[in-house]
């Protein structure tokens, strides 16, 4: 047993985020499958992943961290619980306690993988990448956007000048591209399905649409020629990694056609590409939706599985 426990533990584990109050308990059959949070740290604890030294748990981000990316009155709207049911519709759920302090939690748990991945070279928050979030208001089951506030705190704070987003969840990021498109420090990429949501798009610094039905090989060929162009473009200090899942085949919202083998294979090119330079990289595991909860909570679980080899 020490052997075979020697074998497949990280020598250094990864930096992993979370916080139980990530699951905002929404019935079983939501079309957010909000029980796919604890069936994902279930899922990293099975394979040894989730090392108790590794492990940090954030405390709600304060308002004014939230206040440098949204509009100050939705802002307080979302922490009162106060938020205008025409964009509770938007966002596609009401937020009430749980969703409210769900979001605040998230987001401060992708600042501190950000400042744990500046630290220590990687890290993952296991959740975020709620990236229809504006800067007006929340949409697309995104009530706070977690990597643009993320990037404007260190920014705010100094710790870092050049920041990159790779946004390869199956949606495109508008909200991350209406924050921070005046932000000439931070480049964000978004490759996503052309005819997914959202319908009315936000242009990114770099928008790449797949057609539907794009599987493995054709993914990561098209990945593959974009990562060394991002490198070209400046000397990046972190990369926030957006690792959505929808991109899947079976996953109800996406559609493209990546295996779990293909899911793999772009994580592994993204995380070694940066990695492999010296570049510290933040992964927020992105949308994924499905009435087999396990089996997305086994896809997410991806992300953290090559991670790991880089800790």
């Amino acid at each position: 047993m020490q052997k075979e426990l020697a074998q497949t533990t990280p020598i250094m584990p990864l930096q992993i985020v979370h916080h139980p109050d990530y699951d905002a308990g929404f019935a079983v059959n939501h079309r957010f499958p909000m029980s796919k949070y604890p069936l994902l740290m279930d899922a990293l604890r099975r394979h040894g992943l989730a090392v108790p030294e590794a492990l940090s748990m954030p405390e709600p981000a304060p308002a004014a961290w939230l206040k440098l990316a949204h509009a100050a009155d939705y802002v307080d709207q979302v922490i009162a619980c106060e938020v205008p049911e025409k964009i509770e519709r938007e966002i596609g759920f009401p937020v009430g306690e749980r969703v409210s302090l769900r979001a605040q939690l998230a987001t401060a748990g992708t600042v501190l993988a950000a400042r744990l991945a500046l630290r220590h070279g990687i890290a993952c928050n296991a959740a975020g990448g709620s990236h229809h979030a504006r800067r007006a208001q929340g949409a697309g089951f995104c009530t706070f956007n977690d990597v643009a506030v993320a990037s404007l705190v260190l920014l705010a704070e100094g710790a870092v000048d050049n920041i990159l987003v790779v946004d390869l969840d199956v949606h495109q990021g508008d909200g991350t591209a209406d924050i921070l498109r005046d932000e000439p420090r931070a480049f964000t990429l978004s490759m996503h399905g052309e005819r997914n949501y959202p319908a009315r798009k936000i242009a990114s610094d770099l928008d790449v649409a797949l057609p539907d039905g794009t599987g493995d090989a054709a993914y990561l060929d098209r990945l593959g020629a974009i990562l060394p162009e991002l490198s070209q473009r400046r000397s990046w200090d972190i990369v926030f990694y957006n690792a959505g899942v929808d991109v899947h085949a079976e996953d109800k919202l996406g559609r493209l056609a990546l295996s779990d083998d293909g899911i793999r294979g772009r994580d592994e090119m993204v995380i070694r590409h940066f990695r492999g330079a010296g570049i510290p990289l933040c992964g927020v595991i992105g949308g994924g939706y499905s009435s087999d909860v396990p089996a997305l909570a086994a896809r997410h679980a991806i992300l953290f599985e090559v991670a790991s080899a880089y800790a």
